[in-house]
């Protein structure tokens, strides 16, 4: 372990809704950012931090995410997440979960107690099971449905995956996003959340996080995209991040990313109206904000 100061960053969604009161979820990202910071300033790894934050952020029922999720078309709650670790590019996911409260909590099970990246639908579902997680008893009970769907139309609704990065002292970085997906979606619809590449990416230079249109992502590459524009290509993280944004508003889709490089640079960038969206900068700075 060093000294290396260390460096958080969150984000709630992109695509809040102009004139909606967001006090409480920048106050909820404020006070998990400070968490977060206690636990990397006393030797905390990254990934943890990154597992236990989306975890809190799934559990608030605030943000299109864990408890906020809306139904599937066919009126069942199917979450997505994904977990990557940097030094060693471990990655865990689940797609298309049901029934349980914490697709993060699940995504990193895949990740420590299987030979593979990723599990999708019942398969995810009877792993989850077996690892003894979380179960949700009574969804109507659970579910808050934070992105408002009932009675608006698809450009009203706001959306809210959730995702974070951490570097922690030694210099690690780490990376996850979660969703609830968006409102209405098609059953069995995966965007770009639970897919390491698209909505997540974590290596020994830079982890991001994504969240918008994730088909566009997903065609974009964004968060690969992202990381190999300043591995290959030589570019600064602003420029990086600013020209695979671009690629998805070019496909017609609008969104942002957070980014985190292992040197504590920062950027969170979107096209849309505003991102939910609280960082912890190296020097100790703290911002919460959403417009």
């Amino acid at each position: 372990m060093t000294d290396q100061p260390v460096a958080m960053v969150i984000h709630g969604g992109a695509g809040p809704l102009r004139g909606g009161d967001y006090t409480r979820e920048v106050a909820h990202m404020r006070a998990l950012i400070e968490a977060g910071r206690d636990r990397l300033v006393a030797g905390g790894a990254a990934l943890d931090v990154v597992v236990e934050t989306i975890a809190a952020l799934e559990a608030s029922g605030l943000y299109v995410a864990g408890r906020g999720a809306s139904p599937s078309s066919d009126g069942r709650y199917e979450l997505d997440a994904s977990l990557m670790d940097g030094p060693s590019r471990r990655a865990g996911a689940v797609a298309a979960l049901v029934g349980y409260a914490s697709p993060i909590t699940a995504a990193r099970a895949v990740m420590e107690h299987t030979h593979h990246v990723m599990l999708a639908g019942r398969g995810a579902a009877d792993f989850a099971h077996r690892q003894g997680l979380k179960t949700i008893e009574d969804p109507s009970a659970w579910f808050t449905h934070a992105g408002r769907g009932a009675g608006r139309a698809p450009s009203e609704l706001a959306t809210g995956t959730v995702g974070c990065l951490a570097l922690d002292r030694s210099g690690a970085l780490a990376a996850g996003t979660s969703t609830g997906g968006v409102f209405g979606k098609l059953a069995g619809r995966v965007g770009d959340s639970p897919i390491p590449g698209a909505g997540v990416w974590a290596d020994d230079t830079v982890a991001v996080s994504c969240t918008g249109a994730g088909e566009m992502f997903i065609r974009a590459a964004v968060a690969a995209q992202l990381a190999h524009r300043m591995r290959f290509g030589g570019e600064a993280l602003g420029a990086a991040a600013d020209a695979a944004l671009a690629e998805v508003a070019v496909l017609g889709g609008e969104g942002g990313l957070i980014a985190l490089t292992t040197t504590g640079e920062i950027v969170m960038p979107f096209n849309s109206a505003g991102m939910k969206r609280a960082a912890l900068y190296p020097d100790g700075r703290m911002v919460s904000m959403v417009f």
